[in-house]
């Protein structure tokens, strides 16, 4: 078998080395009491007219800034590179709404045109089907729940009924005067002009001030960590800003084919559904199905057939697929931070708290806050519940699954990481510290026997279901490797890897040595060393209690290991160690501390095996195999110093007595 495993060598990706090391459990996230909460609430709800003009002008503001910036460098002064940045940006938009009014204005004029059409689909559906389509029968139902409101309504008739009078002919004339006229025009605009205008001049004096600004912002946030909160607002510019660009971008690319697609099918306004599809992709999730059934809606009036609706549907169908699968991912991915399910909850919440603008601004925002979560500690709450990065190491994910006795998605786990990783790697980093995160709960008291049986059978149903990956293993190091895949021997990233070595011919009894847990443990161990090609027995802890010692067939073993997560065991250990040797002499025993820490002292582990007479002593899965795979010949037995005592007494004995 082809001894070329390396320990933490290439694999098919390397980005998951930081999420597979095991790190220092996270301190415990403090969240904000419920009056806090309730404030904060009311004070964005009820300042709404304050605050949304503030919201919408910052994040302006972050999508502007790298403009602003890319002007200064051409040379261009600040104040001029402010107000062209603004002025342009504002244009922009106000190009954009006179279009869709323009296009709206036109679409209502010919509304009347599409009526026929409209009458003959829904004739159509009234004649499908059997005594009466869908809609007639739902048409009668709703007659008859009218008449039947209707018939309960209608008070009791009088006992002398009056002759109705005739209705009188009235002619409102209208005498509004010229300035009422304008003043009914203007109004409603005076509010949304207003507020544009303050978000226009906000923004311009954040581009202008926007150091100051920081500034002021880190003294009165972060002056006693400077470097955390530059960090933060780094951060915070760089992904709503890249998020805001980006987005664009995607809705463009999105929109111009669908405005094409519709002008070739024949869909009226065009233009206008298009510009409609941009814009209305900036609203999570729903905005593509709003600009999507507008078209849909046209398409039934334009056409007598049903051919037009389905081309139009398709269009829609096969663009939202070529985005949200090619051109998102390639162009920011789930940069933004979010996870799926926080992107929908802040839509709901913004749009609850702002109406429709706060729909459009719901994923920036959030994405604000929970950079704020990621930096500042006493926000940290956002970004665990709304972060899109796992909020516990996959050591304690697994041990979580362990705990519950869901074996399965435990195996669902362990088979995501070894798409990427080797089986050896992913015990060492990953199962090995779940298994001792339980010893450590075991040690205090607040794990049972029932839940540690429970853990130590689930871990062996996930290690039973991972036979068919370690077999893949074996497979894939049996084989030949490629001319291009062979290993660059100067490569300087591969200099400090061990190779684990070759297992043919040799045969090696895997046991914990104190408990279920460690047998967990020993069965992990065992299957990595069947991959290398070992001959490979397992014993439980049971069997290795001094009346059942005797018991186990040794004859064919070249090497026992046995394995402990509890590190205070040594006495065990040695305990364990004399009785294999004696049981055969020429048996090699080693012990293996589990332990989490990346590199243990070589020569302290030298040490102890010398104290307890093993033939190595090990603390990681690597060095565990390594050593119960090396040809070096077992350590004999020494005799322990009371006894040699004795013997050395007994000598003397007989000397002086054949002397006399």
């Amino acid at each position: 078998m082809a001894a070329n495993r390396r320990n933490g060598m290439a694999s098919p990706a390397h980005g998951l080395e930081d999420i597979l090391s095991p790190a220092a459990p996270h301190p415990r996230t403090s969240l904000p009491n419920v009056a806090t909460i309730v404030t904060t609430v009311a004070a964005l709800y009820f300042g709404r007219e304050v605050f949304l003009p503030i919201a919408i002008a910052l994040l302006l503001t972050f999508a502007l800034a790298p403009l602003v910036s890319a002007l200064k460098r051409a040379g261009i002064p600040r104040i001029a590179a402010v107000i062209v940045s603004v002025l342009g940006a504002f244009a922009a938009l106000a190009l954009f709404s006179f279009i869709v009014a323009t296009q709206v204005s036109e679409l209502a004029q010919n509304i009347p045109v599409y009526q026929a059409n409209i009458l003959t689909k829904v004739r159509s559906l009234k004649e499908t089907g059997v005594g009466g389509g869908i809609i007639a029968r739902l048409s009668k139902v709703v007659e008859r729940v009218g008449q039947e409101i209707d018939r309960q309504e209608t008070p009791p008739p009088a006992a002398t009924p009056e002759k109705p009078r005739e209705p009188v002919p009235v002619e409102i004339v209208s005498r509004e005067r010229p300035l009422e006229v304008l003043q009914n025009i203007v109004g409603p605009l005076i509010s949304p002009l207003g507020s544009a205008g303050l978000i226009i001049v906000v923004v311009i004096f954040m581009l202008l001030e926007r150091e100051d600004l920081r500034d002021r912002f880190i003294r009165l946030v972060g002056y006693g960590d400077l470097h955390r909160t530059t960090e933060a607002l780094q951060d915070a510019g760089k992904r709503v800003g890249r998020y805001l660009l980006m987005q664009l971008v995607v809705n463009i690319v999105y929109a111009v084919p669908i405005a094409a697609g519709l002008w070739v099918l024949g869909i009226p306004n065009a233009l206008l559904w298009g510009l409609l599809a941009l814009g209305l992709r900036f609203v999570p999730y729903i905005g593509p199905a709003i600009g999507m059934l507008l078209p849909l809606f046209l398409a039934l009036a334009v056409a007598p057939g049903w051919s037009l609706v389905l081309w139009t549907a398709a269009l829609f169908v096969v663009m939202e697929l070529i985005t949200g699968n090619v051109v998102e991912p390639w162009l920011y991915g789930s940069r933004t931070g979010l996870s799926s399910l926080a992107i929908i909850v802040a839509a709901i919440f913004w749009t609850w708290l702002w109406g429709p603008l706060g729909l459009v601004l719901s994923t920036p925002l959030t994405v604000c806050l929970v950079v704020l979560g990621r930096h500042v500690p006493q926000f940290e709450f956002l970004d665990v519940l709304f972060g899109n990065e796992p909020v516990l190491e996959p050591h304690a994910r697994l041990y979580q699954r362990l705990l519950a006795g869901d074996p399965d998605e435990a195996t669902d786990h362990a088979e995501e990481m070894l798409e990427e990783k080797y089986l050896v790697e992913f015990y060492d980093k990953v199962a090995i510290p779940a298994l001792l995160l339980g010893e450590q709960d075991r040690a205090r008291g607040v794990m049972g026997d029932q839940q540690r049986r429970q853990v130590a059978e689930s871990a062996l149903v996930m290690v039973a279901n991972l036979d068919d990956s370690a077999h893949e293993e074996a497979e894939e190091e049996d084989a030949p490797p490629a001319a291009e895949e062979e290993p660059d021997d100067k490569d300087p990233s591969r200099e400090d890897e061990t190779e684990l070595p070759d297992g043919t011919d040799l045969s090696v009894l895997c046991t914990g040595g104190r408990g279920e847990l460690d047998d967990a443990a020993a069965a992990m161990l065992a299957q990595v060393l069947e991959v290398q090609g070992t001959t490979v027995s397992k014993a439980g802890f049971a069997d290795m209690e001094p009346a059942n010692i005797r018991r186990l067939e040794l004859e064919t073993i070249d090497t026992v290991v046995v394995g402990f997560l509890n590190r205070d065991s040594i006495k065990h250990a040695r305990f364990l160690v004399r009785r294999l040797k004696r049981a055969k002499a020429a048996l090699r025993v080693g012990i293996v501390f589990w332990s989490q820490a990346a590199n243990e002292d070589k020569e302290e582990a030298e040490k102890l095996a010398r104290d307890i007479n093993a033939d190595f002593v090990a603390h990681g899965m690597v060095d565990a195999v390594v050593g119960a795979l090396s040809n070096e010949p077992p350590i004999a037995l020494k005799l322990v110093a009371k006894r040699r005592m004795r013997r050395q007494r007994a000598t003397s004995r007989k000397a002086s007595a054949a002397s006399t």
